[in-house]
């Protein structure tokens, strides 16, 4: 089967608010990149404005780079991408160069091993892996060993609204829990004080 052409529909995100609302970003074609729809996105960036702002993020499984460019739009200081996929790496990278963006770094590797070699700390960490993978519960738990996410940040899960809640490691608070059509995400906070919202 040919992939589909590089401008399909299913081919582009939308940028929701911040300095490129409103904004089409096409990613790379024959990918199993699934961006965070606009319904999510914006509930997810509801809960956290205004702390986006001036924030370091990480998005792990960045795929189209939904989540970390809405977060830059909105004003996060940085953020750091990393995906395993090159041909979406690849697409991502001129996105952020065409969107004029210099505080955006892209690695093309899994989230595991990126995460075993940097040692870096992050006021939010986007955790997006494809549905079916069942990664989170060891991926939190790298994540909480490495001090990935600081003292009170946060950590937004993605996953099928069927999949089993994923176990967190000790100190982290399920602030919000959602559903969504096929999707169900939650954030987390990392050793902070909240009370879980319903």
């Amino acid at each position: 089967m040919s992939n589909p052409p590089k401008n399909a529909p299913g081919n582009r995100f939308r940028i929701i608010a911040g300095q490129w609302r409103g904004r089409r970003i096409g990613y790379a074609a024959g990918t199993t990149a699934r961006p965070t729809g606009d319904r999510v996105r914006e509930t997810l960036f509801n809960w956290l404005n205004p702390l986006v702002e001036g924030t370091r993020c990480l998005d792990l499984f960045a795929g189209s780079g939904a989540l970390g460019l809405e977060a830059l739009s909105r004003g996060a200081r940085e953020v750091v991408f990393v995906d395993r996929d090159q041909r979406l790496m690849r697409s991502l990278s001129e996105n952020i160069e065409k969107l004029g963006c210099s505080n955006a770094t892209v690695y093309t590797r899994s989230a595991e091993k990126w995460l075993e070699t940097f040692h870096s700390a992050f006021d939010v960490v986007f955790l997006d892996p494809p549905f079916g993978d069942h990664v989170l519960d060891n991926l939190c738990k790298l994540i909480g060993a490495k001090d990935t996410v600081r003292q009170g940040g946060y950590c937004y899960l993605e996953m099928a609204a069927t999949a089993p809640t994923p176990e967190l490691p000790p100190g982290w608070t399920v602030l919000r829990d959602k559903r969504a059509g096929q999707v169900r995400f939650q954030l987390v906070q990392v050793n902070g004080e909240g009370r879980q919202e319903q």
